[in-house]
């Protein structure tokens, strides 16, 4: 029988910062690496567990509290796919692609050196592409990053566009102004907003147009100069749509794209363009390439095997 591993916190700020709220740190950790996690005193016992991998996520909560963070589960995903893969936490790509938005609730971190290199990307690159299934964060990151920015006051305005792929009725036709057209469009988009920062700061932000959002099609004949600028589910934009949303970028703008190349609405998959873009700017200094994959689905577990079942499977979808 494994005997009890024990490690000694100096003092209750290690304490509550390794533990979190009501133990719900320990409660993940638990989860990734399996075993009973217990705080007793000032000591954490664990049980059944590997030892290494379990005093390594303990010394790098240890350490971000001393840096005066506050760890959070997502940190401990973070830690532990890290160690996944045989890096140091405290040398990893971890802390050197965080996302610290200001008032917002939590640090965001990459779960992947694929997610960190795309949040590189989206700094360095003033265009980033990211490809990837559903699940893969590609969204979430682009909004975290572009609220950094907007935040910050890197840039005056966050425009969210996507194409509207309708199924027999328009736009024009539908109640309400274009703000409220356009939203159940854009719902993926303000949830990430919103699991990120406090409604009270998305609605000033939207009273003061700091936030807009658009269809793509309303887009042709602008400049947009100095703003965060995402292109959500680019897979379903036309060629000559794509082209127009990247002339459309001005001076001191950072532009996102993301899309899934499996979920291609339009009548004929080459006439994406966002397939279309990938091949014909791949040589185009100045523009990041992120590609995401299964590896890299921090949604629910099971969509990764969802994911990894449609993957195998080679008939059509409907035939037996």
């Amino acid at each position: 029988m494994q005997e009890t591993i024990t490690i000694v916190l100096k003092d209750s700020d290690e304490l509550s910062g390794v533990c979190g709220v009501n133990d719900a740190n320990l409660q993940v950790i638990e989860q990734l690496l399996g075993g009973r996690i217990i705080a007793h005193g000032n000591e954490i016992r664990a049980n059944t567990v590997d030892e290494h991998h379990f005093k390594a996520v303990i010394n790098a909560l240890i350490a971000a509290v001393h840096l005066g963070e506050n760890p959070t589960p997502d940190y401990i995903h973070a830690v532990v796919d890290t160690l996944a893969s045989g890096e140091d936490p405290h040398k990893s790509y971890i802390n050197n692609a965080l996302i610290l938005i200001p008032h917002g609730f939590k640090r965001v971190y990459p779960r992947s050196k694929n997610q960190a290199a795309y949040i590189q990307g989206m700094r360095s690159c003033d265009i980033a592409f990211c490809v990837g299934p559903a699940g893969t964060g590609k969204t979430y990151l682009a909004v975290a990053e572009a609220l950094r920015l907007l935040l910050s006051k890197k840039v005056y305005k966050l425009v969210l566009t996507r194409p509207v792929v309708e199924a027999g009725e328009s736009l024009g036709f539908l109640p309400g102004d274009l703000a409220q057209k356009i939203s159940p469009y854009l719902r993926p988009l303000y949830d990430a907003m919103e699991a990120l920062i406090p409604f009270e700061i998305i609605r000033r932000l939207e009273e003061t147009h700091a936030i807009e959002i658009a269809p793509l099609a309303y887009m042709r004949g602008r400049s947009l100069n100095d703003a965060a600028i995402i292109l959500d589910e680019a897979q379903n934009t036309t060629k000559d749509q794509m082209k127009m949303f990247l002339t459309r970028i001005g001076t001191g703008s950072r532009a996102v794209i993301t899309g899934d190349a499996t979920q291609i609405d339009l009548p004929r998959s080459n006439d994406s363009g966002l397939l279309h873009a990938l091949s014909l700017l791949k040589a185009v200094e100045g523009i990041h390439f992120a590609w995401l994959n299964t590896v890299d689905v921090v949604r629910n577990p099971l969509i990764k095997k969802i994911i990894q079942a449609y993957e195998k499977d080679s008939l059509p979808v409907g035939r037996a």
